[in-house]
């Protein structure tokens, strides 16, 4: 039984490891259009009303460019942007801008 119970944890282990995104992939994704108005490291927007990216968790990025992709969320240029995304592409730019150090807080 507990052999049964290692081996499940350890697949679930392996392939939500698989399924992070490649965050040198997405810094190169990113500084093709997210650059211009979040800053290269995600540490400084264009606007105030633009989110600073750094440190953001990488599920939050990944759910917010799947509602902009679908229309749930409206910004015309954050919709544009997305429409060109695939799901590695987002999980790929979410690795990127999740792993740079945030100056809105400390991180442990």
């Amino acid at each position: 039984m507990n052999r049964l119970l290692l081996a499940t944890l350890a697949l679930s282990v392996s392939f939500s490891a698989q399924a992070a995104g490649n965050a040198e992939a997405g810094k190169q994704r990113a500084a093709q259009v997210c650059v211009a108005c979040h800053g290269a490291d995600g540490n400084k927007p264009s606007a105030p009303d633009q989110p600073v990216l750094a440190g953001q968790y990488p599920d939050y990025i990944v759910k917010a460019l799947r509602d902009y992709k679908s229309g749930k969320r409206k910004n015309a240029i954050m919709s544009g942007f997305a429409s060109g995304l695939t799901v590695q592409d987002m999980e790929d730019v979410a690795a990127w801008f999740s792993s740079q150090k945030s100056a809105l807080h400390d991180q442990r």
